[in-house]
């Protein structure tokens, strides 16, 4: 079974900036897709930003030009780099890795919490 670490959530105001990572327990070369979702309290979960193996990366509506998602190969991580964070992107956040061009992925991380104060 493939594990996903997730780190660097947190407490950040509104306006601010966080940077998540992921690592998974085997080569990151064996994900199609390395992606970021995110569940807030009551809401389903949703697909924040996807990073493709063959290239390219697709984003929410919700936040296109304020996130980016990049895989470094050499460190076997996926990064969410959150800027102009808002309230609304209060939840908890999920690593997710999908081995073929479905998502989800069966392989899922445990989740870290962020909190956008306004």
């Amino acid at each position: 079974q493939v594990q996903l670490v997730e780190s660097g959530g947190g407490l950040v105001q509104a306006g601010g900036s966080m940077r998540l990572s992921c690592v998974p327990s085997e080569s990151i070369f064996g994900f199609y897709h390395m992606a970021w979702y995110r569940q807030a309290p009551g809401n389903q979960r949703e697909l924040v930003a996807t990073d493709i193996r063959s290239g390219g990366t697709a984003y929410a509506d919700s936040v296109k030009g304020r996130f980016t998602i990049s895989r470094d190969n050499v460190k076997n991580t996926v990064y969410l780099q959150m800027n102009s964070l808002k309230p609304e992107d209060t939840a908890v956040y999920y690593c997710n890795g999908a081995r073929w061009s479905t998502l989800p992925g069966d392989s899922w991380g445990q989740g870290t919490q962020v909190t956008v104060s306004s």
